[in-house]
């Protein structure tokens, strides 16, 4: 089987459709920290597309956090659709199967720091042999304040019967197309708000 080559272009991310079978979820800290380290060194890896389904294999966190109109580095092949699965499936899991070797691992943090103080927690806590652990949103050092102001998390507690008006009126906002600015299907958040703002407005 002759295998895909690859070649390397610059592109503008938001031209690169994503995954739909991405099953890869980024949590705010996460895109923070990605954030932080792209900040200080720059692009180190590019993205993975495929030119023959024309769709992203990997790197959804970076295009999304990309500024519009950056221009960024971009592997391209050309694999069929079961290979794009194949590839999807394994290239995290087999990354991750990696093991740590701590002493080296502590030898090269010691001459390495980033401005981010959570960052170096983090790479502490990996070469520690600890797991360091996902901050919830008011906790995260990785935030800056401009990205604290533009995020937030509200928790709040219900009966099974208010859950089910909750989640109909989310669905129904939906519906009236409450995700459109962002773009984001799946954004509860974006439709709760506009019942929320229907409500305030009809009060």
């Amino acid at each position: 089987m002759k295998m895909s080559e690859l070649r390397l272009e610059y592109l503008d991310p938001a031209e690169l459709a994503a995954n739909p079978a991405n099953w890869r979820r980024h949590p705010p800290s996460q895109v923070a920290a990605l954030k932080v380290v792209l900040a200080e060194v720059g692009w180190a890896g590019a993205l993975l597309f495929n030119e023959r389904t024309g769709r992203l294999i990997d790197g959804h966190a970076r295009r999304e956090i990309t500024k519009p109109g950056e221009r960024v580095p971009v592997l391209i092949g050309s694999w069929s659709e079961e290979a794009e699965r194949k590839i999807l499936a394994t290239l995290d899991p087999l990354s991750a199967m990696a093991s740590a070797d701590q002493e080296k691992l502590l030898t090269l943090l010691e001459d390495t720091r980033f401005n981010s103080e959570a960052v170096n927690a983090m790479l502490e806590a990996l070469a520690n042999g600890e797991r360091y652990p996902i901050p919830e949103l008011g906790e995260m050092p990785f935030l800056s304040d401009a990205d604290k102001s533009d995020i937030g998390q509200m928790t709040f507690t219900v009966t099974e019967a208010q859950r089910g008006t909750i989640e109909a009126a989310i669905s129904m906002a939906k519906g009236q197309g409450a995700s459109q600015e962002t773009g984001n299907e799946n954004s509860n958040g974006n439709a709760l708000a506009l019942v929320c703002e229907t409500f305030t407005k009809n009060a």
